[in-house]
């Protein structure tokens, strides 16, 4: 095994075909293909599925695809002490977390990260699936439920509130009553949520006239005058012209926790950025 044909594997893992991966590395494509096969042989292991839409990682090269990071990334370092440059962080990280979280909360965060360590590409991904880390789908996972597998080191980064919002000038929703009150809420997979099961307790004869599973869509529907929502604070408090109102008791809030996989740990700059993320936001 050469380090020169894991830089091959790595390449056509990020970017899902021989093409772009010879691009990326300045050589052939019939060149990448050889030094591929010839990896693939000297681990007697198939690391990639072939198809159409390019090259999809086995779980052997899932396997292989952490250690492979990690060699990347001593042998950067290695470089730069030799070379006598100043150290600096390079390579790619793959962020997952649900939509209005990415863009209120880390999105700030992930720009002062780029001032700082403007080598390293974070990749943000934000839908409702669960990305899984031990398939290393992801790098880094924040989610608003606590991780249960034996690979992943994870912990508590925060707890969000959340409110009932209203467009400012319109009627307060009547507590234990709601007739009346147009309700936005999640969408029936996520009915079952504690905010959307809470509110419809509070306001039990309200009627609902719109349902997202994105709680910027929600704020923007809430903004126009469409209904009552319940946001998290973070969103619903920095959205012009609405008003938080008092049912008598909070929704339930939520906790967030950050995940990674435990082979992640040393990986330098997943450590920087997850520094800067618990600095932040942590509390």
């Amino acid at each position: 095994m050469e380090w020169s044909d894991l830089r091959v594997f790595l390449a056509v893992a990020r970017e899902g075909t021989l093409g772009g991966a010879a691009r990326k590395l300045g050589q052939s494509q019939p060149t990448m293909g050889r030094r591929l096969r010839a990896l693939e042989q000297s681990v007697g292991q198939t690391l990639f599925q072939r198809t159409e839409a390019g090259f999809v990682l086995t779980d052997e090269g899932t396997a292989v695809l952490s250690h492979a990071e990690r060699i990347e990334e001593e042998v950067l370092a290695f470089q730069r002490q030799l070379s006598g440059q100043s150290q600096h962080l390079e390579g790619l990280l793959r962020i997952s977390s649900s939509d209005w979280f990415g863009i209120h909360m880390l999105a700030p965060v992930f720009a002062e990260f780029a001032s700082m360590h403007p080598h390293v590409i974070v990749e943000l991904l934000t839908d409702p699936r669960l990305y899984s880390l031990p398939r290393r789908e992801a790098d880094m996972v924040f989610r608003i439920t606590p991780f249960n597998e034996p690979e992943v080191i994870s912990r508590k980064l925060m707890h969000i509130d959340y409110g009932v919002y209203i467009k400012s000038g319109m009627e307060h929703p009547r507590v234990g009553d709601g007739k009346g009150t147009a309700l936005i809420m999640m969408d029936t997979a996520f009915g079952g949520m504690p905010d959307a099961v809470w509110l419809q307790c509070m306001l039990p004869n309200a009627h609902v006239v719109s349902r997202s599973n994105n709680r910027d869509v929600q704020g923007r529907l809430c903004f126009a005058g469409v209904g009552a929502a319940v946001l998290p604070c973070p969103l619903g408090d920095r959205l012009p012209e609405l008003e938080r109102v008092d049912l008598g008791e909070q929704p339930p809030g939520r906790d967030t926790w950050v995940g990674y996989h435990r082979d992640l740990k040393r990986l330098a700059r997943l450590r920087a950025l997850l520094d800067l993320v618990i600095d932040r936001l942590a509390n």
